[in-house]
């Protein structure tokens, strides 16, 4: 018994403190995400208005890979708290039902939505801007878009690049060219 009693706190120990629920539909939920209607201009409207920036991620149950981001990056305290400061998040769900209303008007199933914007890859993140008008889809308006995970570094800065408007910047440096610059400036030159 008192064996079994150790095991089971030191799994309950390495657990992060932020780590996200699954909820029924077998997705990974935070507090930093968003329940909405998942009409995405009327989502756009609120985000802007809270002075975020509209972030849809695209996951599925019993990805390994959005579980990594789960439980690996997004409780890293910086990235949650730029998540939770910077960004209006709504989760879609690859295999989902729930109608979703893009920018376009075009209604349709989580599902067929996201086979419409081309997304093959769960966890993919899609930023958008705070402008986007009613003739475009969410794929085609977004500012970036983060198909997989990736490691503490990488998702650090392209959060960091989209909230800071980096794209909009008349500059030579793309996200590809901030992220080496961003690497070459942490403590440990490490990439991730």
């Amino acid at each position: 018994m008192t064996r079994l009693f150790a095991f089971l706190l030191t799994a309950f120990m390495a657990l992060p403190l932020n780590a996200a629920e699954l909820g029924d539909d077998g997705l990974h939920k935070t507090s930093w995400m968003r329940d909405t209607f998942k009409d995405l201009t009327e989502d756009l409207e609120e985000a802007n208005a809270e002075g975020k920036r509209l972030l849809i991620i695209v996951e599925q149950r019993g990805c390994i890979y959005c579980a990594k981001m789960h439980t690996e990056i997004f409780p890293d305290p910086e990235i949650e708290q730029l998540l939770t400061d910077a960004f209006f998040v709504i989760q879609l769900n690859l295999h989902g039902d729930i109608e979703v209303t893009d920018f376009d008007g075009e209604v349709l199933s989580e599902k067929d939505m996201i086979r419409r914007w081309g997304v093959l890859f769960t966890p993919t993140m899609l930023f958008l801007p705070e402008d986007v008008g009613d003739t475009s889809t969410a794929a085609e308006a977004a500012v970036a878009t983060m198909p997989g995970a990736f490691g503490r570094g990488t998702t650090l800065d392209l959060l960091t690049w989209v909230a800071e408007k980096r794209y909009a910047l008349d500059s030579e440096e793309d996200f590809q060219r901030y992220h080496a610059r961003r690497i070459q400036e942490r403590n440990n030159g490490s990439t991730d």
